[in-house]
């Protein structure tokens, strides 16, 4: 179970330290990249049937770096709306080089944690 959090700001360390694996958060990218441009080409071409194939790309690839990888329970499943936030909170510290520092400082807040959520 994850800890109980008031804000996004207090969730958001947690979140980056459950995807320290480096795998892990490369599978995020690519499913979030993919459901992403799914759910633009829906919004396009307007065929809404694209949009039910948006979570299962975007879940698909985070699960398997979660549960294969990481060897952790997917935060999503206790913070549903925070964790698609945060997904893209932490694309975007990728994409613009700055994930490094983060990461950094949400390892040293939360460190690694196992299977079990035991600090690893």
């Amino acid at each position: 179970m994850a800890p109980k959090f008031e804000t996004f700001a207090q969730f958001f360390p947690y979140y980056l330290a459950e995807h320290s694996d480096p795998v892990c958060r490369s599978l995020h990218y690519v499913g979030t990249t993919l459901a992403t441009s799914v759910f633009l080409y829906a919004l396009y071409s307007q065929n809404w049937w694209f949009l039910l194939v948006y979570p299962v790309i975007g879940y698909g690839f985070a699960w398997v770096g979660h549960f294969v990888f990481e060897k952790n329970k997917p935060a999503t499943f206790d913070y549903t709306w925070w964790s698609l936030l945060g997904d893209y909170k932490m694309y975007s510290l990728w994409i613009t080089g700055k994930i490094g520092p983060a990461m950094a400082d949400a390892l040293e807040q939360y460190g690694r944690r196992n299977s079990k959520g035991l600090k690893a």
